[in-house]
């Protein structure tokens, strides 16, 4: 859906897109998804696994969620001053990530996650550095879902509860990740997401959900390799250009959802970012069915360039829910 979903965020993947969404989730759910990172590039070791459990517990007057996310960076070879190899070595990330979320009232949900995060690019430092490519480290997030059952827009007399869902997501605050030499010190990604969701469609054979995200990368760099904070950049990284460069910072997704009798979804969305802050564009389809307690995703991206290294991207997802309608 564009790499959106903060406002919609309605299974265990809401532990990525907005724990908040978490606390109106009721039984449990499990769901792994699959996907080959930039697939343009051909190597077939370059892939991104991310697993996802999720329970609700009336005990703790809440729902509890982890996750694994494992980024696989391939095989490369070690070298000197010469193209004679010495050695080979595997590169690869992973994340583990655990959440809590409970409603504050029947209309709105707040979660807050705990992750851990390892780094492992190579096993030795490059020519005469002292230390290896190798760093963990720590962040958390925060977020919260609205879902009004009744709100009358004013003037018009309209109450679009029930059909309206707002929601924020405030990922990966923590210290930047330190390698070799910390003074060059990597900061995290943190980023603020905010998200709206409108059901145009709400039978019972029939269900079409529109939702736009924007979020903004909330990391300040300097001149000389440093970065603030990430508890400084939360305001720093707002205010160090005009007005209108900091606008043009916020990527932005679009999403349409189509259910047909909850068995048969349709998806399509399209993300786009300035060119000079990243200039990814891309249109994303999707699809899914759901048997039972079982059900099965996939999702692709094309772009509109050629040769993009996110150019035909797919995705797929299984997953079983049960203990809830």
């Amino acid at each position: 859906m564009g790499e959106g979903g903060v406002a919609l965020a309605d299974d265990a993947s809401a532990l990525y897109w907005n724990p908040g969404g978490l606390a109106f989730q009721h039984g449990q759910e499990v769901s792994i998804s699959h996907a080959n990172w930039l697939p343009a590039f051909n190597l077939s070791d370059l892939f991104i696994d991310y697993l996802v459990y999720r329970r609700s517990m009336p005990e703790l007057d809440g729902t509890v969620a982890a996750s694994i996310t494992y980024l696989n960076l391939g095989e490369f070879t070690r070298t000197e001053n010469d193209p004679t190899p010495l050695e080979k070595f595997k590169a690869y990330e992973f994340a583990v990530t655990a959440g809590y979320s409970t409603l504050l009232t029947e209309e709105l949900g707040i979660g807050i996650n705990g992750r851990f995060i390892h780094s492992r690019l190579s096993p030795f430092g490059t020519a005469e550095e002292q230390g290896r490519g190798i760093a963990s480290d720590f962040s958390f997030d925060v977020g919260m879902l609205y879902k009004p059952k009744t709100l009358e827009i004013p003037l018009l007399g309209i109450d679009i509860g029930g059909h309206f869902t707002a929601g924020f997501n405030l990922s990966n605050m923590g210290p930047a990740m330190s390698y070799i030499d910390r003074a060059q010190a990597d900061p995290l990604p943190t980023s603020l997401r905010f998200g709206i969701g409108y059901k145009i469609l709400n039978s019972e054979y029939n269900k079409l959900t529109a939702i736009v995200d924007v979020n903004k990368l909330l990391v300040r760099k300097h001149a000389d390799g440093t970065s603030d904070p990430f508890y400084k950049a939360l305001v720093t990284s707002w205010a160090d250009k005009s007005i209108g460069e900091e606008m043009r910072e916020f990527d932005s997704s679009i999403g349409l959802e189509y259910w047909y009798s909850s068995w048969v979804a349709l998806r399509a969305g399209f993300f786009y970012e300035d060119p000079q802050y990243g200039n990814r564009k891309f249109m994303t389809f999707g699809a899914g069915v759901r048997f039972d307690i079982y059900g099965f995703d996939f999702s692709y991206i094309n772009t509109f360039e050629e040769q993009h290294p996110l150019g035909e991207t797919l995705r797929f997802t299984l997953l079983i829910s049960w203990g809830a309608q």
